[in-house]
């Protein structure tokens, strides 16, 4: 099975679309093994009966997934309306393991079961935002890996936050894991355009920053951004986002965070995220183009790194981005098909975005089997 096979299905009611999975997917590849599901929030109620009749139809026992506001599949958005993404895929027996639920750090070492002598190349994560140690978890999770890393996101729904792991599960992180043996390259596009230079913070308290490089916070926003006034501030802000840089990175590796709010008297300003002293910020531009600039160099950067055109690929882009972002026509998705051409592709709209060891935000995370 070089090539993985991939469906979507976009009705007027959830029952209509499982009617529409099951027809499509009777003509998957009876090599298939393992299934990758992404079903838009109206499918909440219907989950678990479209899980067990594919399971039923295809004989695939191995499946992880996870819910969003927006679905992804080959060309395609969707969003608003029962709609499903799946993909299926072909892998030695040997060459993946089942993460199950993992609602608390202490229970990683318990409940992972990995042959150690297979050396675990990446992990493909689901996680409920509703749980406030989702970070610490991913990050234990990840230096578990030791060499390896992970990708995913956090489900996004008005309702239940669901995620899949062979079953319906919900309340921490699951998953799988893969070897070496399986090829994945990834990339992310963060998209947003870093401006000025690295800060230092020298002061803070909370989510709230009063000196950075022993200069007030927003005199210094104000000087990278090259505003003159606090009115330029005001008509720019949704533009204006904060990255957290990330130790021992470059100047591009940041978490993107939100600016919630500035005090003019005080010359401070604050983000949806804690800051901790003696760590540094960059300040970022976003908008269309910067995100369509960004996304393009990362699917260049994939282009250049695949030898041959990918069996199969996840995309999870964060809910700022998608119709937000780029427009109403897919046009994310398409920059991905006109850049690396046809093939089967699945992914969801997320409410936090998993690479490596971080929780990211405004990201699209792309990750192709090759």
């Amino acid at each position: 099975m070089d090539k993985f096979f991939s469906i979507s299905s976009q009705q007027d009611t959830p029952q209509a679309v499982i009617s529409d999975c099951l027809q499509q997917i009777d003509s998957a590849p009876a090599e298939a093994n393992f299934g990758f599901i992404y079903v838009t929030d109206a499918m909440t109620a219907d989950l678990s009966d479209l899980l067990n009749r594919c399971k039923a139809v295809t004989g695939i026992e191995h499946w992880v997934g996870s819910i969003g506001l927006g679905i992804i599949s080959t060309g395609q958005e969707i969003y608003d309306s029962p709609a499903a993404s799946i993909m299926l895929a072909n892998f030695a027996d040997d060459t993946f393991s089942m993460v199950p639920l993992i609602a608390k750090q202490q229970d990683i070492a318990t409940l992972l079961q990995w042959p150690r002598e297979f050396a675990t190349n990446f992990g493909i994560i689901h996680g409920d935002p509703l749980n406030p140690d989702t970070q610490d978890i991913i990050e234990s999770l990840q230096q578990q890996l030791e060499n390896g890393f992970i990708v995913g996101g956090l489900t996004s729904a008005r309702g239940e936050h669901l995620q899949i792991t062979d079953e319906v599960t919900s309340g921490g992180i699951s998953g799988v894991l893969f070897s070496e043996n399986v090829g994945v390259i990834t990339n992310l596009s963060q998209g947003c355009s870093p401006v000025g230079e690295k800060h230092r913070i020298d002061k803070a308290q909370e989510n709230v920053a009063f000196l950075l490089d022993k200069d007030p916070a927003l005199q210094v926003l104000m000087q990278d951004m090259d505003l003159d006034s606090y009115q330029q501030l005001q008509e720019a802000a949704a533009e204006v986002f904060i990255g957290l840089c990330i130790s021992g990175s470059d100047r591009s590796d940041y978490t993107v965070r939100n600016l919630v709010g500035i005090d003019t008297d005080h010359d401070i300003f604050a983000i949806n995220d804690y800051l901790t002293e003696g760590n540094e910020i960059i300040f970022c531009k976003r908008n269309k183009q910067t995100a369509i600039d960004d996304m393009q160099h990362m699917l260049d950067n994939l282009a250049a790194r695949l030898k041959k055109k990918p069996r199969g690929g996840l995309y999870v882009s964060c809910l700022g981005r998608g119709r937000g972002q780029f427009g109403n026509d897919s046009e994310e998705i398409k920059m991905i098909q006109d850049t690396l051409g046809d093939f089967p592709l699945t992914g969801f709209f997320a409410n936090g975005e998993i690479h490596h060891n971080k929780l990211y935000g405004y990201t699209g995370v792309l990750t192709l089997f090759t």
